[in-house]
């Protein structure tokens, strides 16, 4: 009751405290903020009207500092205490807007102009041009029907990184060993296995693979020449360096179950196909949605395997997005369309991904 007593009389001191603020203050406060917002975005404005004569962004990255002191500042005098608390916030907010924020609009900027670096008129507004151009590129969308292909490789995956995980799980001889060779080729770099692998290796005319391929009866052992095969040596590829990340994870997931559970099983008398497809793969749900959904998130990116092998061929048949935008920019120096595609694949992935965990959670829920 002495609790209850002392709870009641502390919000009117609290609210008092608060109201402390004088009006004259709080209005000074919010001025500041008002004034330095205004000046913030004339001076982003002016940058970009009159970009050739300034040539710098300096100006807005002046006022944009200024900003985020007067915001500090702003915070204090019309919020008091909880100002003083909301200032260890800041720096992340103005980091965010500065390094996500701010790029991602200039990045929708930059999409609605013709900007050909190899062109010497400049940067040109152009409105929604690159929209329509987008929409009816083949080539574009051909990339996403290959990273539609890639995406559902995954499931592929995560089968075999369930099987390795449930074989290092086991009692089995050298298990130490093979976690580390098994481990290997998340070790290396997607750029070095291209060329161990996709360079060498298959190399068709002295590469071993070719060479095996050749005494097997396959007359042209050529892996990256015909578009079906090409797509999926590329797939076979990106798997071997990163069906270890899932299989690490599920490992992972394996080693913290509880025995109990397993022995409870089997003294129940289910068989090894029972336990696993009763008890332990409705336990590992949780870890498997999210090895799975970060194994897509790493998939969209695709890119430094396709580049380095095939660079997009034969006639974009192994294209990602990505891998596309990089030519785009890199072979073409067209920065306003590439970034067009760049803005466009951004949004896909975000409503597909936001999609994708509303889907996991209510899966996972409906399951347990």
């Amino acid at each position: 009751m002495a609790d209850q007593t002392s709870t009641a009389n502390q919000w009117p001191a609290d609210a008092a405290t608060y109201n402390l603020i004088s009006p004259a203050r709080k209005r000074l406060g919010w001025a500041l903020m008002a004034a330095a917002t205004l000046g913030l975005l004339a001076t982003i404005v002016f940058e970009i009207l009159y970009r050739a004569e300034t040539e710098t962004w300096r100006p807005a990255v002046y006022a944009y500092v200024l900003w985020g002191v007067a915001l500090g500042i702003g915070q204090v005098l019309t919020r008091g205490e909880d100002g003083q608390r909301a200032l260890f916030l800041l720096p992340a907010l103005l980091f965010t807007i500065a390094m996500v924020i701010f790029p991602t609009l200039f990045g929708f900027y930059i999409a609605l102009t013709d900007w050909n670096l190899s062109s010497f008129t400049g940067r040109k507004f152009n409105g929604l041009d690159n929209f329509w151009q987008m929409l009816g590129d083949p080539y574009y969308r051909n990339a996403l029907f290959n990273m539609v292909l890639y995406v559902l490789a995954v499931a592929v995956e995560y089968v075999i990184a369930f099987g390795l995980a449930l074989l290092l799980n086991a009692q089995i001889r050298a298990r130490k060993f093979f976690r580390v060779v098994f481990l290997m080729p998340l070790m290396l770099s997607p750029v070095a296995v291209s060329w161990m692998i996709g360079k060498s290796l298959m190399e068709y005319r002295f590469g071993p693979a070719a060479t095996l391929a050749r005494h097997l009866g396959w007359d042209n052992p050529a892996f990256f020449s015909d578009p079906i095969t090409a797509r999926i040596s590329i797939m076979i590829l990106d798997a071997w360096t990163f069906i270890p990340f899932m299989m690490i994870m599920l490992l992972a997931g394996l080693q913290a179950m509880s025995r109990e559970v397993l022995e409870a099983a089997r003294v129940d008398g289910a068989n090894a196909w029972q336990t696993f497809w009763q008890v332990t793969f409705p336990l590992m749900l949780p870890v498997s949605v999210t090895a799975v959904i970060l194994r897509i998130i790493f998939k969209l990116k695709l890119a430094d395997i396709i580049i380095t092998v095939t660079s997009g061929g034969p006639g974009g048949a192994t294209d990602s997005v990505s891998s596309f935008i990089y030519r785009e920019y890199r072979d073409r120096s067209n920065v306003g369309y590439g970034t067009m595609l760049a803005m466009a694949y951004l949004v896909i992935i975000v409503v597909f991904v936001t999609w994708l965990l509303k889907l996991a959670n209510r899966f996972v829920r409906n399951v347990n």
